[in-house]
């Protein structure tokens, strides 16, 4: 099975996990947290079951490194080529207080870099997949999919977009859309939970994802896939290719995904 068929099988993998999902939104799910103090429900472990053995079934070489599954030790996932990289239920936090903007997210990755991703919205049934070497789509339930990319400017009238989290910010990102705004103009902010800020990008809805707050390597990859199949990139604040090299913290650096050919992308990298 090559790449891209691997992919669509997953699209249909990560469905099924979302369905494992719905039985438990806004049913008042038991809620505890992990050592590190963040929420778990029964729902996360759910879809975690059906992507492992699905992923399993799907490509049994290929290891799995999962949030629901992450007590590997860093000798073991350094001899990995390739690997999963899974977020059974990102947005939990968003999960638990009953917005719709939680996704499914499933990534593969080869030697650090996301060959491809998959981000499944449970509650409309949206799929967006895509990776840098096959393009990338968005499908709606019973609709063929349909190629996505990104905007290199903001249509003509409209203001410079900028994605957004709810929950997290710093000072750094702060300070950086301030000196954003003064190069490109006014900005519209546009707030929304889990991987969709980096979808919003791939389908050409916003024009920039600056990140200088903490994420997982679990959180992001699937997503990257889709941006970079898109068009766009994810660039560390050292100006380099994001990457997911083995190492014993999980933790993401900061990054911020563009247009790879936005017309404002070289004074925006001078900001950074």
């Amino acid at each position: 099975m090559n790449d891209l068929q691997l992919m669509h099988e997953v699209v249909k993998l990560a469905r099924v996990a979302g369905e494992a999902i719905l039985p438990f939104w806004r049913a008042g799910v038991e809620v505890t947290n992990k050592a590190d103090d963040s929420p778990v429900t029964a729902a996360d472990l759910a879809a975690h079951r059906v992507i492992a053995d699905g992923l399993l079934a799907l490509a049994p070489a290929i290891a799995v490194l999962s949030e629901e599954d992450c007590d590997i030790a860093l000798a073991e996932r350094q001899g990995w080529s390739r690997w999963w990289l899974v977020d059974p239920l990102d947005g939990t936090k968003e999960f638990i207080a009953g917005s719709e903007e939680f996704t499914v997210n499933i990534a593969l990755v080869e030697q650090g870099e996301v060959v491809f991703g998959v981000v499944s919205m449970p509650t409309s049934g949206r799929c967006y997949f895509g990776g840098r070497a096959l393009g990338a789509w968005r499908a709606e339930p019973g609709q063929a999919a349909a190629p996505i990319q990104v905007r290199t400017a903001p249509p003509e009238g409209e203001r410079f977009t900028v994605v957004a989290s709810r929950r997290h910010s710093s000072p750094q990102q702060e300070a950086l859309l301030a000196g954003l705004g003064a190069t490109v103009g006014a900005l519209e902010l546009a707030n929304v939970g889990s991987s969709l800020k980096f979808c919003l990008l791939a389908e050409g809805s916003a024009d920039c994802y600056p990140r200088l707050a903490p994420t997982s390597q679990w959180d992001t990859a699937a997503a990257q896939g889709v941006v970079e199949g898109a068009g766009g990139e994810v660039l560390g604040v050292d100006g380099l290719p994001f990457r997911y090299p083995a190492r014993e913290s999980l933790l993401n650096p900061h990054f911020v995904a563009l247009p790879a050919k936005a017309v404002w992308r070289e004074d925006f990298l001078r900001l950074i």
